[in-house]
């Protein structure tokens, strides 16, 4: 059994090291600290390096104690949490030259990238399989570690508003409760207040928005000089391609950000049920969901929509 099998790692392990993907939303940055409490938990203590994540995630507890790298090269246990493949994890190199590796993921796209592997796609956020696991060990959730582990929760299903929820959601999130996590400070603090930064992107991005194949693709863009001249932060972009999923008729919502001192764009899309936008993104490097996915295509603009839209068709024309 895995879980047996990674149980027995963490315990035997001196130096441990938690690690997300880049550019991290709510539910790495709440995994990793909520793995983090779990580790400590079992006797033991955990490095989280995380290199850069937004700040209105600053209010999770341990925050302070995140790293940007660390001292120590060689750990004995690296776990990854949240993170489909080798490529995207942020300070990968903790983890390969870790003795012994851990992934813990939800990704359908996950590629298995550890020693050990824990992956069920059917979860709608990693920090929901946190808690399974938590339970699995005998590790009671406090308020700190259920406050992590519902950040992760609340952003990954937009507010509990997409597909993948289950009965399990609703249950674990009433526990939650009772261990007195405050689940509508969550909301306004992650999903339910804008930057100012995030506010003038929206406008920008509203502006330059176009329907494309009668009306069932939505698709929009932000460049680095945008970022520049609105003062963006790390997370200021976040929620940005959800606009143009939220349009009548709308099948796909694109939404492309140029990367930084690159001409590659990064390419966030999301879809209704039926069109399978992580096999789309899969041929260009990437992954993620079903109905949430991103990858990076080499580039301008007009290139990437092409080469996007061609793919695109051949689910809405179908």
């Amino acid at each position: 059994m895995t879980l047996d099998e990674i149980l027995v790692e963490i315990k035997q392990a001196e130096k441990i090291v938690i690690l997300t993907h880049e550019s991290p939303d709510g539910d790495a940055v709440g995994s990793s600290l909520a793995m983090k409490f779990m580790v400590e938990a079992l006797g033991k203590k955990a490095d989280v390096i995380i290199p850069e994540y937004p700040r209105c995630f600053c209010f999770l507890p341990t925050t302070d104690e995140i790293k940007i790298q660390s001292e120590v090269q060689n750990y004995d246990l690296a776990i990854s949490v949240d993170c489909a493949n080798f490529k995207r994890l942020a300070k990968n190199e903790y983890f390969e030259n870790a003795k012994k590796t851990i992934v813990i993921d939800h990704h359908s796209s996950n590629n298995m990238f550890g020693d050990l592997n824990y992956v069920n796609p059917a979860s709608p956020a990693c920090c929901e399989i946190l808690i399974g696991i938590a339970e699995y060990f005998g590790i009671s959730i406090s308020k700190e570690m259920g406050t992590c582990i519902m950040t992760g929760m609340i952003t990954d299903t937009g507010g509990f508003r997409y597909m993948g929820i289950t009965p399990d959601t609703f249950e674990y999130s009433a526990e939650l409760l009772r261990v007195g996590v405050d689940i509508p400070e969550i909301y306004k603090k992650t999903m339910g207040t804008k930057t100012k930064a995030n506010f003038e992107l929206t406008k920008r991005i509203i502006d330059r928005m176009e329907l494309l194949e009668d009306g069932k693709v939505a698709f929009t863009y932000m460049t680095t000089q945008d970022e520049k001249e609105v003062n963006a932060e790390m997370g200021d972009h976040e929620g940005l391609v959800n606009i143009g999923k939220d349009i009548e008729g709308v099948l796909v919502s694109v939404f492309i950000r140029q990367k930084e001192e690159e001409e590659a764009y990064k390419v966030s899309l999301r879809s209704e049920d039926g069109i399978n936008v992580s096999d789309i993104c899969l041929l260009f490097g990437g992954g993620g969901h079903a109905r949430a996915a991103g990858a990076l295509i080499q580039g301008n603009i007009e290139q990437v929509k092409e080469k996007l839209m061609k793919e695109i068709k051949k689910w809405t024309e179908s």
